[in-house]
Parts: C-alpha cells; structure tokens; sequence
C-alpha cells in the first residue's frame, strides 16, 4: 500500500528502509567532512533528506520552509524528497545531505549496532503512526483481542514492531502472513488483520472497500518508537551546533504551526515536489496526525515539540534487546542527544 498519495499497490517506505542501517554503517564511519557552505546572502546551506516521497507526514518541515522559518534563522534549507531508491543513510554517508529522517527508533539503533556515528537530534512523532487493521468486529477492543488471527506483516516489519507485539502480547509466529503491500488478501479474508499507516491505509480501505476498518494504534498501547526524527552525523552536529539547533527550533515552529494552524502552504509545497499527492489525502493525515497526538502529544506537550527522553530509548532497547533483536551490551544511549533542542534538554 502506497500510503505517500492515492495509488493503493506498491511499496511501502518502511520495507525500503529497514535495512538501510546495516548496509552503509561503514561509509557513515568514515564520514569526516563536515563543512558547510553559506550561500551568496551569508545563510547556512542545508539539505535535508527525507525518508519518503512528499507528503503531509513530512508537513512541518514544508510548512518551516514556506513560511521562511528556516530564513529566518539564517539558514538556507533545501528538502531532498525521498522515495524506493533513496537511502537516508547512504546519502549522509556521501555528503550528499547534511542532516536525513529517521523513520522509526530501529533505523537509529541499527546504526548505532554497526558502529555509525550517527544520532537522533530531534523526534518530531512523539507517536509512531504504525497501527494494525481489522475488519468491523465488535468483538475486537483492543490489541490483545487480535491473537490468533492471521496478521498481514511486510518482510520488514518482522524484525521491527513484530517484536514488540510478540513480548507484548503472545502473538507467534504461526499467525504471520506475507504482506505485499495489496489489499486484497485483507479484503477477502473477514478475520485477517494487516499492518499499516494511521495516515494512510485506513483511508484506502475505506475508499477501496466501503467500509470502516478497526484501527488500532500501536502507540496507544505502549510502543515506545519514535518516528519522523531528526539524524545527524556526529561531525556535523559538533562543528555546526548552531546551524543545528536553528534549524530543529524552524522545523519545530513549522510543524506546530502545520498542525495547529492553516497548512495550505506547506501542501502547495508537497503537491509541488509530488504531483501524485492528492489534497484530500493530505486533508485526512493532517487530521489523523492532529486528533491522535502524534506531533504535540506525550512528552513533547511537556517539554516541547521534537523532544525526546531517556526514558523512551531505554523502554525501547530493554524490549528489543530482550527480544534478541540488539545485544544486551549495545551503547543504546549512542543513539541520541538532546543538546541541540530548544531550551533544556533531557537525556
């Protein structure tokens, strides 16, 4: 499920993804230029790359660039659109970018298990908009009402948020099935559940199907991923601290301005970088990410947007490590600091 615009059947950018720690670990370690050129009016070049196609998961950061947030403060942004081909990592790697998204906690951990000198510098998704789908059942009130039910599950996700649901909840293997991004198996199968995107799937289904599917939010049950983070090269984020923290403080006033305030300009702007982004997809994410508290929720209501805690990377290594997925020894605090957010950090 293409949950970037209105085409229902091809990837996903989180099975594109998931693996790309692993495979350009190295390059980033050797990753040494951190030199950054002002452009003719003195700003502070910076190219930013997404991790997917343009698209309302990415709107503060449209938004920061629309109203001149990023101006502003001195820095000239540019935002590299992501998509199948594009490895964040990889173009942190080759200097092809100065800062790139972290599209969940695994992407970051994994770096930092292959030894990359890489840090999350911001979390903008205080939630991780993963969720599981279900058919209209009144029998189904929470996660824990899915076990024993055939779970649609990208290649991906098997070493991601599976893990967790697994410790969690009991669910076993047994209960997986190979998920391609098609809805049809879903569809035909009234007990089946399949994973998805809060801003995306479920409005496909309903489009496509007609009916209104049961969501549920693994956030609101205790995943303790963050999604849509800031990453930076350690080299950078030394030899630029003030360029860094001018641009998270941009971004942090363009996605609260994005959700609590008139997003037409930041959509022209995804609409622009992605013709096939429709306004009324944009429309409902927008409003997915505003009634669920996924930008301005949780601590970031406390402590302010992009804000991340020591708590919530421990909660999430102790589940993975356990799991097996990390080993217990790994320097999980490697991945990430606070130094560079607004006022005070934490952690």
């Amino acid at each position: 499920m293409d949950r970037r615009g209105n085409r229902p059947f091809t990837l996903d950018r989180r099975a594109v993804l998931a693996g790309a720690g692993a495979a350009t670990a190295a390059a980033l370690a050797g990753c040494a230029d951190s030199a950054v050129e002002p452009d003719a009016d003195g700003r502070i070049r910076l190219r930013f790359a997404t991790d997917w196609r343009a698209q309302a998961e990415h709107g503060g950061f449209y938004q920061a660039l629309a109203s001149g947030a990023y101006e502003r403060r001195g820095l000239n942004v540019e935002i590299i659109q992501g998509g199948p081909g594009v490895n964040v990592p990889q173009l942190l790697a080759s200097n092809a970018v100065e800062l790139g998204m972290g599209s969940n906690s695994f992407i970051t951990m994994n770096l930092v298990a292959e030894g990359a000198p890489v840090k999350a510098v911001a979390a903008f998704f205080q939630k991780d908009p993963q969720v599981l789908i279900a058919h209209p059942d009144p029998s189904l009130e929470s996660i824990a009402d899915l076990a024993g039910r055939p779970i649609l599950l990208a290649d991906a996700s098997i070493d991601a948020f599976w893990v967790w649901l697994k410790a969690r909840y009991g669910f076993t293997d047994d209960q997986v099935r190979k998920y391609t991004f098609n809805v049809a198996p879903f569809l035909a199968d009234p007990r089946a559940v399949q994973q998805g995107y809060l801003t995306s799937e479920p409005y496909t289904i309903r489009k496509v199907a007609g009916f209104e599917p049961k969501v549920f939010l693994l956030a609101d049950e205790g995943y303790p991923s963050y999604a849509t983070m800031v990453l930076a090269p350690n080299a950078f984020a030394r030899d630029n601290a003030g360029a860094l923290r001018s641009f998270i403080a941009a971004s942090a006033e363009g996605w609260r301005d994005y959700i609590q305030g008139d997003g037409k300009a930041a959509d022209a702007l995804i609409r622009q970088a992605n013709p096939e982004m429709t306004q009324d997809v944009l429309d409902q994410a927008r409003e997915k990410l505003k009634a669920n508290g996924i930008v301005d929720g949780g601590d970031a209501a406390l402590y302010g947007l992009g804000t991340m805690t020591e708590e919530r990377w421990r909660a999430f290594f102790e589940v993975t490590s356990e799991a097996g997925v990390y080993p217990p020894n790994l320097d999980w605090r490697q991945a990430f600091t606070t130094q560079y957010l607004p006022g005070r950090g934490r952690g």
